[in-house]
């Protein structure tokens, strides 16, 4: 090729490149909302978002190209809720994406026309979110971490890993986990199978959790479940704290709780509801309607042991138990 053509060649293929990444930019930006129940310096719940975003940008939805994501963190802070609610329907985004129960709550309360995908919610339709699961019927659905059966598997955890615990107590935040009715008959079904005595413990605040473990304490053999709720989620640290010193077996629900000294945890697995979360968040963003999208349960749980929280507790963890555990914090 001669110089001067292939000058012209190059030079042509600068103009049309511009242009044809212009091209690319030229549609509409999509603007997404988020409200996350917890706090913005909480690891998991900065992970489950990194999660939502890579996903998004696995179909797509480049930030600053085609997308723009607004994002607020309620600090499991219900009034913070409603107020970041208000904020965010105000933007008029495309869609909007809350994470736990009285989050999804506070958003449906400001709109019932801007798409809402919903994560981390118990109840959706006793709450009034959807009209059912397989069709949502209105501006919302999402993924649902509640299954029935796990109010029991916590009770058969607690048991196998300490097997002495003849005394269980459910603790959950009364503001943050108004879904906890659904829990309550199988735990209440796999105690009294085992022979253990249950107690339906709710609390406002860590001095009235404080005040109620160290009652507990007291009592021989207890042991404790902690239900998933924003509340207890963002204060993980502090409770898992408060059942070490009151010598307390504890199941919990999320990784980040053994990851914190808590006994052990059984839950979804966080990740993939958000993961999942961005496919739906893609096809609404393409014409998809909420109310034809099925609110699904988790298809992945995950299980962690704290051998060092075992040990402190002077507790042999079964080997059938490690065997099928995800993952062992040594």
């Amino acid at each position: 090729m001669k110089r001067r053509e292939f000058i012209t060649l190059v030079g042509g293929a600068a103009t049309i490149w511009p242009l044809a990444t212009r091209a690319q930019q030229a549609g509409p930006v999509r603007r997404i909302g988020i409200l996350m129940g917890g706090a913005e310096s909480d690891k998991e719940g900065q992970s489950s978002v990194a999660a939502f975003r890579e996903g998004l940008r696995k179909l797509g939805w480049m930030e600053g190209r085609n997308s723009e994501i607004d994002i607020r963190w309620a600090a499991a802070d219900v009034e913070l809720m409603k107020r970041f609610a208000k904020e965010l329907v105000a933007l008029q985004p495309d869609l909007i994406l809350t994470s736990t129960t009285p989050a999804a709550a506070a958003m449906l309360q400001q709109t019932r026309t801007i798409s809402v995908i919903f994560v981390l919610v118990a109840d959706p339709v006793g709450s009034g979110f959807v009209t059912s699961l397989p069709r949502p019927g209105g501006n919302a659905t999402g993924f649902t971490p509640i299954v029935s059966s796990l109010g029991g598997k916590w009770v058969e955890l607690l048991k196998e890993i300490a097997p002495r615990v003849a005394r269980i107590t459910l603790v959950f935040n009364r503001p943050t986990a108004t879904f906890v009715d659904g829990y309550l008959p199988t735990f209440k079904t796999a105690a009294a199978s085992l022979g253990a005595e249950t107690i339906v413990a709710p609390f406002n605040d860590m001095p009235t959790l404080e005040s109620l473990l160290t009652t507990e304490a007291r009592e021989p053999n207890s042991g404790l479940v902690v239900i998933p709720d924003a509340f207890t989620q963002q204060h993980r640290a502090e409770i898992t704290a408060l059942a070490a010193r009151f010598h307390l077996p504890a199941v919990y629900w999320s990784r980040s709780f053994a990851e914190a000294g808590g006994l052990i945890s059984y839950g979804p697995y966080l990740i993939d509801e958000y993961q999942r979360a961005a496919s739906y968040a893609d096809r609404i963003l393409k014409g998809a309607k909420p109310s034809e999208l099925p609110v699904q349960a988790p298809v992945k749980f995950e299980m962690v042991v704290n051998l060092k929280t075992a040990k402190a507790l002077g507790l042999d963890v079964p080997p059938s138990l490690l065997a099928a555990a995800n993952e062992v914090i040594e």
